[in-house]
């Protein structure tokens, strides 16, 4: 009698699973879910993750930060620092005259009163740009950022002086006033119920996983002084500064820090009021964010293949009731314990791996879906994950499956055979 081999009993669990189709998939719908889940929420965090490490890059490898509160993700403010003074246009300047910085950008940045949103609606004619930031800049601010001009030039220091009316659009900003964005320079809007003039237009900053996305393309930049006669309540400053090389780095952030604490009167043994940053903290606290969302998605995946292995392991043991009389007339023309126990493991196997198919193919759809559907989540899939999400939904077969199998594989043969 030919020996029954891998290829037999996978066979087998295959064709058991193909006569009770129907009851198959219901069963494995938790592990769907949950594999849904991992591919769906790891593509979202995957393209964030590419196109926020993008948009950082583009700004340069050597920027370092001044802002009067700590970064932070979330959380009430202590007292302490609620009662901070402001960094001022004179901090910036004297930030300027250090040996190690090269160039300095203050920069001002107000919210709707009663909103907490930076938002703005620009007019031409008949035709709005709403949800716009105004922001207040320097003449050094294009060369600290790294910013690119598609049309006419950048705010100059003599505008500062005038406090002139003129102001540089973002691309998107442009191209919903104008239908050629680079027409707009020249033209005059309206914003705050005062004309402006346009004088340059910013190339388009948003990443090519993200067409359109960056909220930095919808910013209207107006000299400080200009912004300031639009918003004399608005006084707290931040301030962006380049280094004289990268190696300097270190040396521009102590000097930094001891010329603030000089000047705001911050005494040796006490904390500083202030904060001094580079682009590293800026990324490690967006991994700390995805991390958490990560977080969130294993566990919402986790309580759905738990849902799924017990239905799984429930099946099976009713499919081990079913067949017991087949396991009895297995076991008496020759198949052993392991055999017995091989077939039912694999075909839980089988199962889980085919929930894992179907959630993977969700998942795609899924991610196609967002991507098309919501353009500021740039949805990429994961090559990784997609082999992890597979490899999770086997593995719950596998633990899930072991006590039907174990079961089945101890039947006492005679018992089995008088099974009705």
């Amino acid at each position: 009698m030919r020996r029954c081999g891998v290829n037999d009993i996978f066979g087998m669990a295959l064709n058991s699973i193909r006569v009770n189709a129907v009851r198959s998939v219901l069963t494995v719908l938790g592990v769907v879910i949950g594999v849904t889940t991992v591919i769906g929420m790891s593509s979202v965090i995957s393209g964030l993750n590419t196109s926020v490490m993008s948009q950082i890059e583009s700004l340069g490898s050597n920027l370092i930060f001044v802002t009067r509160f700590d970064p932070g993700i979330g959380g009430r403010r202590s007292a302490e620092e609620r009662t901070r003074e402001n960094l001022t246009l004179a901090h910036a300047e004297a930030i300027a005259r250090l040996p190690s910085v090269r160039s300095v950008a203050p920069g001002l940045r107000t919210t709707r009163p009663n909103s907490g949103r930076s938002s703005y609606t620009l007019r031409y004619g008949n035709r709005t740009a709403a949800n716009t930031i105004i922001e207040g800049v320097g003449p050094d601010h294009e060369d600290v950022f790294n910013l690119d001009l598609r049309a006419g030039r950048w705010i100059s220091e003599n505008d500062n002086r005038r406090r002139a009316n003129v102001l540089v659009m973002g691309y998107d900003a442009a191209e919903t006033l104008f239908a050629n964005p680079e027409s707009a320079v020249g033209r005059q809007i309206e914003l705050e119920r005062k004309v402006f003039s346009v004088i340059g237009v910013m190339e388009k900053r948003s990443s090519g996983l993200n067409p359109g996305a960056n909220p930095e393309d919808n910013l209207v930049a107006l000299p400080i002084s200009s912004f300031q006669k639009l918003h004399p309540e608005v006084d707290d400053y931040w301030i962006a500064l380049q280094p004289i090389s990268r190696e300097a780095m270190p040396q521009a952030i102590d000097q930094v820090e001891g010329l603030l604490r000089r000047l705001r009167g911050v005494r040796y043994n006490e904390a500083s009021d202030f904060a001094v940053f580079t682009q590293d903290l800026v990324t490690d606290l967006w991994n700390q964010i995805s991390g958490g969302i990560f977080a969130v998605m294993l566990a919402i995946s986790s309580v759905a293949l738990l849902v799924g292995g017990v239905g799984v392991m429930n099946i099976m043991l009713v499919s081990v009731t079913e067949r017991t009389r087949e396991i009895g007339i297995r076991k008496a023309v020759g198949a052993t314990r392991k055999k017995i126990m091989t077939q039912f493991l694999l075909e839980a196997m089988a199962l889980t791996a085919l929930g894992g198919v179907l959630g993977i193919l969700a998942g795609a759809g899924l991610t196609a879906l967002i991507r098309n559907a919501v353009p500021f989540l740039p949805a990429t899939m994961s090559p990784l994950w997609v082999a992890l999400g597979f490899s999770t939904s086997v593995a719950t077969g596998l633990i899930f499956g072991l006590y039907p199998a174990y079961k089945a594989a101890r039947l006492d043969p005679i018992e089995a055979l008088r099974y009705e």
